[in-house]
């Protein structure tokens, strides 16, 4: 089971009073492994089992039996990647591919069709799935090679400066099982980092729903994403994923582990084989992860810190001003209520219109085509340092900060246009914000 709510909220205590401490209370990580600090506090059997969690997520599974490693057998039969880590790289994001020739490594490629299954989710199609999985086991063919074309096209900023923004067209080849119909829905997507994902379980759907009927300006919205609970059997707020699709981190993981890698759970059982795809059928069925496994692995992730922010210094407290003040905060609001204590994670967890550009065209539950979660921006300062190449955004087109802000549309245009008008002090000002977080 994941942290019940009283070891939450002493969690979320801990490391929101460490935060504001100046006697060095935490250790700010700052380096490569900032990423993968537990939350303060967590000792005796509670850090023991984060330890073990810790070895599942980096643990690369096999197909079948091994006396190297036993327990991490079950491998497919399809898969993406043998490992959590392989794509959140240092339990960061994940790197698109470099060029057409590249391999995807931390990416991957929804599918639906139009309409909604049974549940009001995507509609797989029904030889792939609702992903392409690019790797398989012996006796089973893999569904195909994906890479991108770049397109890149140049926009001038109000000061003069030129910066040049680069979209993928997904390129697939060698597909298992024929092509894909014209009206096949295709979304890239990289792995998105996973700290903090504990602390954002306890924001409440009743926050949520608050948020989102606030009054804000710029004609800036924002909507609550529901979405089907496995475990409940009915709809509820979703508050994971790039399109706020999953209820809760338990489910978020166990999709993961069927979707990217094949390994089943008690929670999700079958193997991901779509019912037309006979090679995958007749590799064999899925050994379940064990059930200790599962939940070290979910109180492993629930139990990552985000990294505190670091010290501002009067350039940055120009920056985190000027944020506020074109319009960013309006859905990457500073701070979030999670069972009593204010985490300043940048975001509202709810879904906006972010324009044409940045539309995948493939609804998710309530979430249009057009509409994303506002994604956290805790921890982005360190992004760079974490990952050899940075990419922001949800196929991770953007090489910097400041190309991320240029793509956003819809609901974030206004922001999007004072951030272009801004002089290059105040725009490096706010980028020197956005460092610190």
């Amino acid at each position: 089971m994941h942290l019940s709510a009283r070891a939450c909220a002493v969690l979320l205590s801990l490391w929101s009073s460490s935060v504001r401490a100046a006697d060095g209370t935490v250790t700010l990580a700052t380096g490569p492994a900032a990423y993968q600090q537990p939350l303060p506090g967590l000792t005796g059997g509670d850090f023991e089992t984060f330890r073990e969690g810790a070895g599942v997520f980096r643990a690369a599974w096999l197909k079948g039996p091994s006396i190297d490693t036993p327990r991490f057998t079950g491998l497919g039969p399809l898969f993406n990647r043998r490992s959590c880590v392989a794509c959140h790289i240092g339990n960061g994001r994940g790197e698109p591919p470099a060029e057409t020739s590249d391999q995807t490594r931390s990416l991957l490629i929804r599918l639906s069709l139009p309409g909604a299954d049974a549940t009001g989710g995507p509609r797989a199609h029904p030889a792939y799935g609702d992903q392409i999985q690019t790797d398989a086991v012996i006796g089973a063919k893999p569904e195909g090679r994906v890479s991108f074309h770049w397109v890149e096209t140049g926009v001038t900023l109000g000061d003069g400066t030129a910066v040049l923004l680069r979209r993928p067209e997904i390129v697939l080849r060698d597909l298992a099982h024929g092509p894909l119909p014209a009206e096949i829905q295709m979304s890239a997507r990289i792995s998105p980092a996973v700290f903090g994902l504990g602390l954002l379980e306890g924001v409440s759907g009743e926050t949520l729903t608050k948020m989102a009927r606030e009054k804000k300006a710029d004609e800036v919205r924002g909507r609550v994403n529901m979405v089907w609970d496995v475990g409940r059997k009915q709809a509820v707020p979703g508050r994971f994923g790039l399109k706020a699709n999953q209820p809760t981190l338990r489910q978020q993981i166990a999709a993961a582990l069927a979707g990217d890698m094949g390994i089943t759970s008690s929670f999700l059982l079958g193997d991901e084989c779509p019912a037309a795809a006979k090679d995958c059928r007749e590799a064999g069925s899925t050994p379940e992860i064990a059930d200790a496994d599962f939940e070290a692995l979910v109180r492993y992730v629930a139990g990552l810190a985000p990294p505190p922010p670091r010290p501002r210094d009067a350039v940055a407290a120009v920056g985190a001003k000027t944020f506020a003040d074109i319009g960013c905060a309006a859905c990457h609001r500073e701070t979030l209520e999670a069972q009593g204590t204010v985490l300043a994670a940048y975001t509202d967890l709810l879904l906006h219109d972010m324009g044409g550009d940045l539309a995948d065209g493939r609804p998710d539950f309530l979430a249009s085509g057009r509409e994303w979660r506002t994604p956290p921006l805790w921890g982005i300062g360190l992004v760079g340092t974490v990952n050899d190449t940075a990419a922001f955004l949800h196929d991770g087109r953007a090489r910097t900060l400041t190309e991320a802000i240029l793509w956003h549309d819809g609901e974030a245009k206004p922001a999007r246009d004072r951030f272009a008008r801004l002089s290059k002090e105040t725009r490096d000002a706010l980028l020197a914000f956005l460092g610190t977080l």
